[in-house]
């Protein structure tokens, strides 16, 4: 089938997120792990590709994107999609910026807009200014992020240093006048030359007017939440017909890993509350620094069948901190990511098929790990975190790919109840 929406997402979990939103329309949707090798086949109108490329060099992500692109366009896809975390993680290098100019040119787009809000999930954007919460981003926990600490909550003046065109605010006093006062603002900005323009959003109905507002352009940008009214608005359009196959749940045998790579701070707190019960074991990088993995790899397999593991790197700022000073950013996360991709692999030789995993960087490496190319979306477990099914060396298994900050505190738990309803 020809697809109609290609999406480009920077990070595994951030495209699971967007997949799973796209999914709760019934219309289909696939989800490709790295640009395929192949070229385009049997592909659904909706196509989304995860890359790991959010902390990735500037050039290389742009590249990686392009390549994207080219892919997402041979197969039919005649608009596109630009997917970042919600709270805008980035440097004032990129990637977010390089990327989207990059697709532009590519794509012949003047103009395109800049939309991470996720009511659903606390993220909102008012007067250009990111929340999380009640928190200014700048405030909030993602000022400690180990990778791209936010220290400023303004979107644009994040964005500028990232783009050598204009950067413009439709603010959410344009955005509560309607659809209608939203491309004329945008219009307006288009005649002054900004091409670049963050989107005020503070609740779901933000999000539709923006959808629609801006369903005809080219190349679209933001968090998950502002693509989600965009399946319906393409059928009312006549632009998609119904096909939504529904997903199977494959049957698994129990017993599942749980992998936590993710420090972020409702990732602390989802540790903290299923650490208790169950066995879990933390990872230090110090310790894999001296030891590598071999201890973790004899824990693991000590422990009994269906007792579902835990096991974690997930720290406090400060520990984190401390373990990077002593070994460096780059390294620090290398050996935790490597760790958790060679646990991984172990526990699918024991035979566990279910696998919750938490972090952006560390559902890349398990996925690549494991040699997962493409998802198939099933029912969510929080708001933008589905359980997807695939095939490991002809073994079907169920993995959860979850970004850090998202669900509440017993996501855990929750996870794994789902998957058995």
């Amino acid at each position: 089938m020809k697809t109609l929406l290609g999406c480009i997402a920077d990070d595994f979990t951030g495209a699971t997120d967007l997949a799973g939103l796209l999914a709760r329309s019934g219309v289909k949707v696939s989800l490709r792990l790295g640009v395929p090798d192949e070229a385009p086949s049997g592909t659904a109108p909706f196509e989304v590709i995860a890359l790991k490329c959010r902390t990735a060099p500037v050039d290389e992500a742009v590249a990686e994107c392009r390549a994207a692109l080219a892919w997402l366009r041979a197969a039919g896809a005649d608009r596109f999609f630009w997917k970042y975390c919600s709270t805008f993680d980035s440097t004032s290098e990129g990637n977010i910026g390089p990327v989207a100019e990059a697709l532009m040119d590519n794509l012949g787009a003047e103009q395109t807009i800049y939309c991470p809000a996720f009511p659903e999930n606390g993220r909102s954007i008012f007067m250009g200014n990111l929340f999380v919460g009640q928190q200014p981003l700048a405030e909030s926990p993602m000022k400690d992020h180990p990778l791209t600490p936010m220290r400023d909550s303004n979107l644009m003046r994040l964005l500028e240093p990232q783009v050598t065109r204009p950067v413009g605010l439709a603010d959410r006093l344009t955005v509560a006048q309607g659809v209608n006062a939203l491309r004329e603002k945008l219009d307006s900005l288009a005649t002054d030359g900004v091409a670049h323009v963050v989107v005020d959003a503070v609740a779901n109905e933000d999000l539709g007017i923006i959808s629609a507002a801006c369903r005809d352009m080219t190349l679209l940008t933001g968090g998950s939440a502002v693509a989600m009214p965009l399946p319906e608005l393409y059928r009312a359009d006549g632009r998609l017909a119904a096909d939504a196959p529904a997903a199977t749940t494959p049957d698994l045998e129990p017993g599942a890993v749980i992998l936590s790579g993710s420090c972020s701070a409702m990732t602390n707190e989802q540790v903290a509350a299923y650490g208790p019960a169950a066995p879990s074991l933390r990872l230090d990088p110090l310790q894999l620094a001296e030891d590598g993995p071999g201890p973790a790899l004899d824990w693991l397999a000590a422990q009994p069948a269906a007792s579902n593991p835990l096991i974690y790197a997930t720290a406090r700022p400060e520990d984190v901190r401390a373990a990077q000073e002593q070994l460096g950013v780059a390294k620090a996360g290398a050996l935790v990511e490597e760790a958790l991709a060679a646990l991984a692999i172990a526990a699918f030789e024991t035979g566990i098929r279910r696998f919750v995993v938490a972090g952006g960087e560390t559902s890349g490496a398990v996925a690549q790990a494991l040699g997962l190319s493409r998802l198939d979306i099933g029912a969510e477990i929080a708001p933008g975190v589905p359980w997807t099914f695939s095939r490991v060396k002809g073994e079907d298994i169920a993995i959860t790919l979850k970004s850090g900050n998202f669900g509440n505190e017993d996501f855990f738990a929750t996870a794994l109840a789902r998957l058995e309803e």
